[in-house]
């Protein structure tokens, strides 16, 4: 459902990313790690068509990025790093604006919003302002608006950033009751996350995939923990 070809971007000197390529299937659930500056953030503002690549393509439920970036954004559900939200705007409006956006009218719309409020678990701050809002509401609200069209695809930027010890479970068991049915991306640097949602894993350094591999065969490889894979291929590939 996703294949992305030696995708590459800069800024200035900085090759932010650096030809990487990789195909996720439906059913899979993809941990995409790496140091902060790795360029995981960028790759996947690349796939949700929020920057254009200097190089390289990628296809969405074969929606091309740079030729049919309008099929892409239909396709998936993007939870961005900073989900941006007018302050003075309630839940319930933002979530109706969004409906708006992706022509979710009448029944539908009523439908969707019955299933997205509480399976994001936002009843409790439908009416208030995003200003009003903690880290984590703000995050759940986020959430609820990358799902409110039941895309095919999820391109999820650290989802479960802000989010206390419940809040994460319950974020987590929904990733994994979606994934029976579409393909996600996970953006993450919570190794815990990578073990217990993640069917698989790429971890990324300084632009380029270093491994794409699955977390219990690189804890069988390197024999430790997976945090310390993570050290060990991050910091052994910098000091290369």
């Amino acid at each position: 459902m996703i294949e992305v070809q030696q995708l590459t971007r800069t800024f200035g000197p900085i090759v932010a990313v650096d030809g990487i390529s990789f195909r996720v299937e439906k059913g899979d659930v993809l941990g995409f790690l790496g140091p902060n500056g790795a360029g995981k953030s960028t790759a996947m503002k690349m796939l949700a068509c929020f920057l254009k690549p200097d190089s390289g393509t990628a296809s969405i439920c074969g929606h091309d990025i740079l030729r049919d970036p309008v099929g892409v954004r239909q396709s998936i559900g993007y939870l961005a790093e900073n989900a941006p939200a007018y302050p003075e705007m309630t839940v319930s409006g933002f979530l109706r604006f969004v409906c708006d956006a992706r022509q979710i009218k009448g029944t539908a719309r009523t439908e969707a919003l019955d299933r997205i409020v509480p399976m994001c678990s936002i009843e409790s701050v439908y009416h208030q302002t995003f200003d009003t809002l903690s880290k984590g509401y703000k995050r759940r609200v986020g959430l609820a608006q990358a799902l409110l069209h039941d895309p095919q695809v999820l391109i999820l930027d650290e989802p479960t950033d802000g989010l206390d010890p419940n809040q994460k479970h319950e974020v987590r068991q929904l990733i994994l009751q979606m994934a029976k049915e579409k393909c996600i991306i996970v953006s993450t640097h919570i190794l815990e996350e990578v073990e217990q949602v993640c069917s698989r894993a790429i971890i990324i350094a300084k632009g380029k995939i270093r491994v794409d591999s699955t977390p219990k065969k690189l804890q069988e490889e390197y024999q430790v923990p997976l945090d310390e894979v993570f050290r060990r291929i991050t910091l052994e590939k910098k000091s290369a």
